[in-house]
């Protein structure tokens, strides 16, 4: 601390004498950097490299992050502690899609492409004398603060794995296309939350899911237990692939829209309910043993839906092999439902995005914000404690052991 304290007043003392930008650039970082320091060495109850009984975590080395600020981009090394997370109070945690977010629509601008929503918002933002060279820095500047966070390292095992995709309308080669945007958000062992990637392309197909898993895999992503998605044939092909081992949950959410919609509207409530009985038991076999009876009753009426409860019987219920207290987030997509509904909010602002990088750059810095709330955030996704019991289970057990393999 006695140096890092010397370094603050020698360039205070710069700053009071000179004007020059590198230095002013300089004095920011330094005393940006002494002020996370600070505010680390307050939240773990030590300073760096003191040993006391006070201390509830460590410093667990650095992150690189791009500061904006009147005197130019600054970077800084932002600390990591352990357990638990650290975010910089200084920084703005929602001021990065918001610069993407117009930069998609200057880049609209100057592209020519003119539709309803970005002519109102050029007029709203008073962009309409920017140049193209302009926006093709701010541009530059956006996209290597997104694919800094799309290539980092993942760092530690994930044994929750949720993986699903949106679509967004993108003008490539003179036509508007759908575009599929896929997104992975994990869970550590120690229970907090992460977004692991995001990319795009023209759509969910196996080989575009098996290259997006793969990259998860090449930047660290390991000690995956459970991956819950949507019943894609390409992507439950690819989880079967690329992280062997792993079980799958078939989003229950999209499992009861389909089987629903093979009865007669007048029905669809009473064997909703039905259905629902199979979720409400205490553990895996007594629900197995539930699905059964249902699917039976089930069956003269509606051999369809029958016949659906008895394909998926496995992919719905595998999260009942795990600790009761995950359950109500492992059994569907909704974690990543939530993210998407951001997103859109974001991206139909814009309808019509002027090509793909444009649309990985406002998603990228959406997600990239959301993952910084996370780490940051007072409660953890699950506990400590609840996340230790999926490697022993009841009767000696883990978790993985009783999950059945992706067929």
């Amino acid at each position: 601390m006695a140096k890092q304290r010397m370094d603050v007043t020698t360039f205070i003392g710069k700053l009071l004498e000179e004007h020059d930008v590198d230095v002013l650039r300089e004095g920011v970082r330094v005393l940006a950097q002494a002020l996370m320091d600070a505010e680390v060495s307050s939240q773990i109850g030590a300073e760096l490299y003191e040993r006391t009984d006070a201390r509830t975590a460590h410093r667990n080395g650095y992150r690189t992050r791009t500061w904006d600020t009147r005197v130019g981009t600054v970077e800084l090394r932002v600390p990591k502690i352990a357990p638990g997370s650290y975010f910089p109070a200084l920084l703005e945690p929602r001021r990065r899609a918001e610069r993407a977010l117009a930069a998609v629509v200057q880049e609209a601008y100057v592209k020519g492409i003119s539709t309803r929503k970005v002519d109102d918002l050029v007029r709203a933002l008073g962009i309409d004398g920017i140049s193209r060279s302009e926006v093709s820095r701010i541009c530059k500047d956006l996209d290597r603060e997104v694919e800094a966070f799309r290539s980092r390292p993942i760092e530690s095992e994930h044994p929750y794995l949720w993986v699903d995709a949106t679509y967004h309308k993108v003008r490539e080669a003179g036509r508007v296309v759908s575009m599929a945007t896929v997104v992975a958000v994990g869970v550590t062992t120690d229970g907090w939350r992460q977004v692991l990637g995001v990319d795009v392309g023209p759509s969910e197909d196996h080989a575009f899911w098996t290259a997006f898993l793969r990259s998860l895999v090449r930047r660290g992503l390991r000690g995956v237990v459970l991956v819950v998605s949507d019943a894609h044939e390409g992507l439950k092909r690819a989880i079967g692939r690329v992280l062997p081992g792993a079980a799958w949950q078939r989003c229950r959410v999209h499992f009861m829209r389909n089987l629903l919609a093979t009865v007669p509207r007048s029905a669809s409530g009473p064997v909703a309910a039905f259905v629902r009985t199979i979720f409400a038991q205490p553990d895996h076999p007594s629900a197995m043993a539930q699905l059964h009876q249902v699917a039976r009753a089930l069956e003269p009426r509606f051999p369809r839906a029958a016949e659906l409860l008895e394909e998926a019987a496995e992919d719905v219920l595998a999260h009942m092999h795990l600790p009761p207290e995950h359950r109500r987030h492992l059994h569907s997509t909704n974690t990543l439902e939530r993210l998407h509904k951001e997103v859109k909010r974001r991206s139909n602002v814009v309808g019509i995005f002027p090509d793909r990088a444009s649309l990985i750059r406002l998603v990228g810095m959406v997600l990239a914000e959301q993952d910084d709330e996370w780490a940051v955030a007072e409660r953890r996704y699950f506990s400590a404690e609840s996340m230790a019991k999926i490697g022993q289970m009841e009767g000696g057990e883990s978790a993985a052991a009783l999950l059945p393999a992706i067929a």
